[in-house]
């Protein structure tokens, strides 16, 4: 089957950027969101307030000629700066090269740009406060309620293309059956957001070329900046225990555990206690699809597909890919849906299932092995293996945020090869002093092949 006309769902930033490509493909695109639209209402409470736009995100973003008006949102963090307990304070650099680095980017603005391009500029058409309750597939026909006067809808325009994030309400009308095989696997920790505030002109009250982390073992706070000289903060910790959200329910519970693991932070926040009580605490998962898309009618993309936990910062720049792999397959014309979420599919799968579970790993990395020294130490040993060996030696942390030509699945497996070399190597010493640099680089040169 072909088509020339299609349904979003969800004009977040992944259905946002969809349209704008599909619609440069000669696509008659509409995009139905449940919410009002967002460049005419606050922002949603409970969703992370910053992201992080690295390699791939930019790439898309380039792509669609978008990114010159996103740069002047952009702050640029050229790495993590560590606060231990004792006060003190650590830089440990993401990459070694002046352009290695990240952003950190308001989700809000970046959604009304996107949104704001796609409508005024490619004439996608926004269909907001519609909500889409599910899909019949017997029918083909995609459900909408009017949130405004209650009315529903049957749309036609096939296919549909769910962005409509972790909670996909169409991913979920599909129920338990065998055509995603969906699993949705919640952390036993959640987040909250509190904010440092800046004044225009002044001082920010933090380095704004960083990303802040107060690792604390099974919690951390983390800080972003934004551009005008304010930070977002967010909590991470679990739901349940002795240092949880259920045991901070009081005004002195939480005083006192800020006092206690962030006494740097205290005096950065007004009303720390009440904005911590009142703000809402997040949940955080994993989503996980055998497949991705119902023959030709319908697919899955972005978080719907393959939400995953903030830890490694990629959640944005996954779904972003996604739209550059499928603006890429339907490059040739008319296209045969079945056969294009066919290839969208297996081009893209393994490596979201690839970047899920290392940004799990990076949980336990940020709020924990960061303070090791043996951590440092490898880290420290990577750089030197990527000067000496450039092209072959890439750590694992820059393959997936500085190098969008190196798939997911490729760094995975990479950086698994590497962690055993590093691991090798730094066992029985305490400083790259003491290893043998060129014997390091024969082993990797031996071990690891050549990246293609």
């Amino acid at each position: 089957m072909t088509s020339k006309s299609l349904t979003i769902v969800g004009a977040g930033l992944c259905g946002g950027l969809l349209g704008i490509m599909l619609r440069r493909r000669g696509f008659d695109v509409s995009v139905i969101e449940r919410r009002a639209d967002p460049r005419k209402s606050a922002v949603v409470e409970g969703r992370s307030i910053n992201l992080a736009l690295s390699a791939r995100g930019i790439r898309a973003l380039r792509d669609t000629g978008i990114f010159r008006k996103v740069e002047p949102l952009l702050m640029p963090m050229r790495g993590r700066l560590i606060h231990n307990e004792d006060g003190t304070t650590e830089l440990q650099p993401y990459g070694q090269r002046s352009d290695e680095q990240i952003y950190s980017v308001s989700r809000s603005e970046l959604n009304r740009i996107l949104i704001d391009a796609g409508e005024n500029d490619w004439g996608t058409r926004m269909r907001f406060r519609r909500e889409a309750s599910g899909f019949d597939r017997a029918r083909r026909e995609l459900r909408v309620t009017d949130l405004d006067d209650g009315t529903e809808q049957v749309l036609n325009d096939l296919p549909v293309i769910a962005a409509d994030g972790a909670g996909s309400s169409i991913r979920r009308s599909f129920g338990d059956d065998r055509t995603f095989a969906a699993t949705e696997s919640l952390l036993p920790h959640g987040y909250k957001e509190l904010s440092i505030p800046g004044e225009p002109g002044s001082q920010p009250q933090l380095d704004p070329r960083a990303l802040h982390i107060w690792p604390r073992g099974n919690f951390m706070l983390i800080a972003l900046p934004n551009p005008g000289g304010d930070f977002t903060l967010t909590l991470f910790m679990p739901h349940e225990g002795p240092d949880s959200f259920a045991a901070l329910d009081t005004a002195s519970a939480a005083a006192s555990f800020f006092r206690r693991y962030f006494a740097d932070v205290v005096p950065l926040i007004p009303d720390l206690t009440r904005s911590f009580l009142e703000n809402p605490v997040g949940i955080l998962g994993t989503v996980r699809c055998r497949h991705w898309h119902d023959g030709g009618d319908l697919l899955l993309i972005g978080d719907a597909a393959h939400a995953i936990v903030p830890f490694h910062g990629q959640g944005m720049n996954l779904a972003f890919e996604d739209c550059v792999v499928l603006d890429r397959i339907l490059q040739n014309g008319a296209p045969d849906w079945a056969k294009v979420f066919a290839e969208f599919e297996k081009q893209q799968i393994l490596n979201a299932n690839a970047i899920a579970d290392m940004a799990l790993e990076n949980y336990v990395e940020m709020r924990d092995t960061v303070r090791d020294p043996k951590y440092k130490l490898r880290k420290e040993l990577s750089f030197e293996l990527e000067r000496r060996l450039p092209g072959q030696f890439i750590p694992r942390y820059s393959m997936v945020m500085f190098h969008d030509e190196i798939p997911y699945a490729v760094a995975q497996r990479r950086g698994a090869l590497q962690q055993e070399f590093l691991k090798e190597l730094t066992r029985d010493v305490d400083s790259v002093e003491e290893i043998d640099l060129d014997r390091a680089a024969a082993l990797v040169q031996e071990r690891l092949p050549r990246l293609t």
